[in-house]
C-alpha cells in the first residue's frame, strides 16, 4: 500500500515508517498538518495514518476538510488522546479505525491490513469485467478504455466494478450506498452524485459513448448505449 503518515514526533515517526517499509508498504511523511492536507487532496493515497494533535491544524480539523472534499481514503487515527469520548469524536469526524498510544506495530500493520480489506473492490466471482471497450481488472485495480488506462481512486474503482457487475439493470443510489460506502443509512448528501459525476468525465474522456446513464429519480444504469 501507499500510505501517509501524519505524525509530528520524529522519533514515533521514524519508527512507524521503518515497520511499515520493513511490511512492504509505501510510506510518505508529514509533521505538519497544513502540509498533510495539501498533500492528501493532491495525492492518491490507500491509507493514511493520523495523529490527532499536530502543528498548524488538528487532526480531527484534517480529517474534517478532507472528508468534505469527498475524499473516502481510509483513515487510521493514532492518537494519546485514547479515552472513549475522545475514540468517539474521531470516528464521528470520518476516521475509519482508532488506535490509541502506546502501541504494539504489529497491531498497526495488522487494522491497516483490514482497512484496505474492507475498501478493496469484492471479484464475485470475476476479476475481470469487460462492457464495451471498458475493461476493469480487480485482480490488478486497472481499468482501460480502449486500451487506454483511466486512473481512478478506490472508491472510483469499487462504484464501477459494482455497475459493470449489474450491467443493464438500474443501480439506486441505496445500492451504492450498501455495497460501495457500506451504509445502512442515507448520510443526505449528494456524495453518489458527485462522485458518479467524476467517474463519468474519466470514463467518457476522448470517447463519444457515455457507458454510465443516469436513470431519473431511480439511480444509475451502466450499458453501451
Amino acid at each position: 500500500m501507499q500510505i501517509l503518515l501524519v505524525e509530528d514526533d520524529a522519533a514515533l515517526a521514524a519508527h512507524i515508517m521503518a515497520g511499515l517499509r520493513e511490511a512492504g508498504h509505501v510510506v510518505e511523511h508529514c509533521c505538519d498538518g497544513r502540509d498533510a492536507l495539501v498533500r492528501a487532496t493532491c495525492e492518491t493515497y490507500d491509507a493514511i495514518v493520523l495523529d490527532r494533535m499536530l502543528p498548524t491544524l488538528d487532526g480531527l480539523k484534517l480529517l474534517a476538510a478532507l472528508r468534505a472534499t469527498d475524499d473516502a481514503t481510509p483513515v487510521l487515527i493514532l492518537s494519546a488522546l485514547g479515552d472513549v469520548d475522545e475514540r468517539v469524536k474521531g470516528l464521528r469526524a470520518g476516521g475509519d479505525d482508532y488506535m490509541a498510544k502506546p502501541f504494539a506495530m504489529s497491531e498497526l500493520l495488522a487494522r491497516l491490513e483490514s482497512l484496505a480489506r474492507r475498501n478493496a473492490p469484492v471479484a464475485e466471482n470475476a476479476s475481470l469485467l469487460r462492457i464495451a471497450d471498458l475493461e476493469i481488472d480487480l485482480a490488478s485495480h486497472t481499468v482501460t478504455r480502449a486500451g487506454r488506462r483511466i486512473a481512478l481512486t478506490l472508491r472510483e474503482l469499487r462504484i464501477v466494478a459494482y455497475l459493470a457487475r449489474n450491467a443493464g439493470r438500474v443501480v439506486t443510489r441505496t445500492m451504492l450506498l450498501e455495497n460501495v460506502w457500506d451504509y445502512n443509512f442515507d448520510p443526505q448528501t449528494n456524495i453518489i452524485d458527485q462522485h458518479i459525476s467524476k467517474l463519468r468525465q474519466k470514463i467518457a474522456a476522448e470517447h463519444e459513448t457515455n457507458l454510465i446513464h443516469t436513470v431519473r429519480g431511480v439511480g444509475y444504469m451502466m450499458r453501451e448505449q
